[in-house]
């Protein structure tokens, strides 16, 4: 009898046991991502301005002190616009000189046409000489010699009389004055800049080591940065080839696609760089299973609800995301946390309000 019993119970604890082992696992419910592969690499955002393309720097032709000036920074001026005046006083009494010696040599001239006749005349009845004939004739071309440079002196004073107004040679805004009121300049010395608005472009100083790995396949956003939803694409005209020394940045110049109205000169504007890269995605760092030297990710089942270990191959690592290149597709779902404690085929509950 007792034996019997005991065979009973050792029955049933088999019977126990046996529907343990074959009990379902349990519903996980689980946090995830779906897949969104990036094909562009965000390279940093710069600040900048809208500046000029062309520019140009004037000053006077001839020297003398500085008048008045007729315009401010910012003033728009057409071609012919007096920009700057000097006092003109040197330059008049040059003229006044120049003028009074046109018209002694134009005296001179007189003479020495009437002395020509005159010797002509004598020669021809035969009472005059050949000698004081060739001495009236010789003096005449060194007159007529004489009144062209003096015409010329005049000419060269005046040109020199309306250089003492500084015009502007096209349409353009005037970005900076070197030389004010009162001061005495040489000629040439730089006096004002100015910028044709016509042609814009965006400006930038980037970090000397991310400009000395620029490819060709970059790409520029440029928007204002008083209004975001205002931009444009742009691509690099120029990188100055030397680094400034103070900031060891080197400066960009961006050419615009298109303009928008409000892209004023000295507009602040922000430029995002991005460049070209391989297909990849960036995941929370939580999703990463790694076991015997590999490294995983548990990818979701939509249509079974269960997880599949799927292998990964890293690009970039850091303390809170992954960046994978491949083993991944777009919209796939991945696991996010307690990925140590899945195994594969295991069922799962999506947790929709998890991350995205």
């Amino acid at each position: 009898m007792k034996a019997f019993i005991l065979g009973l119970c050792s029955a049933l604890l088999l019977v126990g046991c046996d529907k343990e082992s074959t009990a379902p696992e349990p519903v996980r419910p689980v946090l995830s991502v779906v897949v969104e592969p990036q094909i562009q690499a965000d390279l940093g955002r710069f600040a900048g301005t809208i500046e000029a393309r062309y520019e140009s720097t004037l000053g006077f032709r001839v020297a003398g002190r500085i008048a008045r000036r007729w315009v401010d920074v910012g003033n728009t001026v057409k071609a012919g616009d007096i920009l700057a005046s000097l006092d003109p006083a040197d330059q008049r009494n040059q003229l006044r000189a120049a003028e009074g010696d046109l018209a002694k040599v134009q005296a001179q001239w007189i003479n020495a046409q009437a002395d020509a006749r005159r010797q002509q005349q004598l020669f021809d009845r035969g009472v005059g000489a050949q000698a004081q004939l060739d001495e009236a004739q010789t003096n005449l071309k060194t007159t007529k010699a004489s009144l062209e440079q003096a015409q010329a002196g005049v000419s060269q004073a005046r040109d020199q009389l309306s250089y003492s107004d500084l015009r502007a040679d096209h349409a353009a805004v005037v970005t900076d004055w070197q030389a004010e009121a009162g001061q005495t300049i040489s000629a040439g010395q730089p006096v004002v800049t100015l910028a044709r608005p016509d042609v814009k472009e965006a400006v930038i100083d980037l970090p000397t080591n991310l400009a000395e790995q620029l490819t060709g396949e970059l790409k520029f956003l440029v928007a204002s940065q008083l209004d975001p939803s205002i931009s444009t694409s742009a691509t690099m005209r120029v990188l100055e080839p030397q680094a400034d020394a103070a900031t060891r940045t080197r400066r960009a110049r961006l050419t615009l696609a298109n303009t928008p109205e409000s892209f004023y000169l000295g507009t602040a504007i922000s430029v995002t760089l991005t460049s070209a890269v391989s297909p990849r995605s960036e995941l929370p760092a939580t999703a990463l299973w790694e076991r015997d030297g590999q490294t995983r990710v548990w990818v979701i089942d939509p249509r079974q609800n269960t997880v599949a270990a799927r292998e990964v191959k890293l690009l970039e690592r850091t303390a809170n995301s992954i960046v994978v290149g491949s083993g991944v597709n777009a919209g796939e779902r991945v696991v996010t946390a307690g990925v140590n404690t899945l195994k594969p085929g295991q069922k799962v509950i999506v947790d929709e309000e998890g991350p995205q």
